[in-house]
């Protein structure tokens, strides 16, 4: 671990580097998913800018005003399409490469209730690396599981500043990955799967309709509740917005029940949009409108 939750800042002064996967969501909206070997008509085609990584990043931009994008993209048309919308979005670019291999694209599936079925084809995220890139001492990383671990190991020798590992998808953690980890962020499932989080420091846990928690040595320490939402329109980037903007929140000094029910209302937001890359308010808004629930829920335990 490599720094300390207790410094305040305001979130304008905030440089969060997202590092991990750009891809191209090619999605198909239908009333229902089908079953295997079942077809399902009447469905939406569309497509738009995804993969977690880039989701993160532009989601920290809209909240921030700024973010930072480690990852690659091919040389074809899908590749300059996505910078393009990153750069739009706020996001640096800088520190995309450009791979021989076909940008990364993600066949999504979601149905009229915003649930959806995924296959993601990495192509030129299996490129991404760190190579030639730098980390300021008060940076803040954030990475996920979409591309290589040991690549996302080499971010964390590499950063000075609080790294924070969003472990999805799921699966066995490097021992050491874990020890450089300031902060984990998982959803219920994801906890489950990876035992090892049981012991690091500080967690975080996503439980759909039932809010989040922060877990401190296995310890849970801190909640909130999750938003009511009646409208559902996609929920792919939900998750990644709640990453970006609990990183934010606890960057900028909250304490942790406060920056979870902020990151709530933020993944709140997210699924009201039928974009993986949502349009956000900045997070000051989010803040100050969990701010008099969370004390008037004080209030009622006293």
């Amino acid at each position: 671990m490599s720094t300390s939750l207790q410094p305040s800042a305001p979130i304008s002064s905030l440089t969060l580097t997202v590092m991990g996967s750009i891809n191209l969501d090619i999605t198909a909206t239908a009333n229902r998913l089908p079953s295997p070997g079942e077809t399902v008509g009447g469905g939406v085609l569309r497509q738009q800018p995804g993969g977690k990584g880039a989701n993160q990043a532009v989601a920290a931009a809209r909240l921030a005003g700024s973010s930072r994008m480690v990852g690659a993209v091919g040389h074809d048309e899908a590749g300059q399409n996505l910078l393009s919308a990153m750069a739009a979005a706020g996001v640096d670019v800088h520190d995309v490469s450009r791979a021989d291999a076909a940008t990364g694209t993600a066949l999504v599936l979601v149905d009229g209730e915003g649930e959806n079925q995924i296959v993601v084809c990495p192509g030129a995220n299996g490129a991404v690396n760190v190579d030639g890139v730098t980390f300021d001492d008060d940076e803040a990383v954030l990475c996920q599981l979409e591309v290589d671990q040991h690549v996302v190991l080499e971010a964390a020798r590499r950063a000075k500043g609080f790294f924070a590992l969003n472990a999805a998808p799921a699966m066995s953690l490097i021992p050491e990955l874990l020890d450089r980890c300031d902060l984990v962020i998982v959803n219920e499932t994801e906890y489950e799967l990876i035992p090892a989080l049981r012991h690091a420091p500080l967690v975080a846990v996503t439980y759909g309709g039932e809010g989040s928690a922060i877990f401190v040595d296995g310890e849970r320490v801190a909640e909130a509740p999750a938003v009511r939402v009646t409208e559902i329109a996609n929920t792919i980037g939900a998750g990644d917005a709640f990453c970006a903007a609990l990183v934010l929140a606890l960057r900028s000094g909250l304490e942790y029940s406060h920056a979870l029910a902020a990151a709530n209302a933020v993944g709140a937001d997210a699924v009201r949009d039928a974009s993986s890359q949502p349009a956000l308010k900045p997070l000051e808004h989010y803040i100050e409108a969990t701010r008099s629930s969370l004390a008037a829920g004080s209030a009622a335990t006293k």
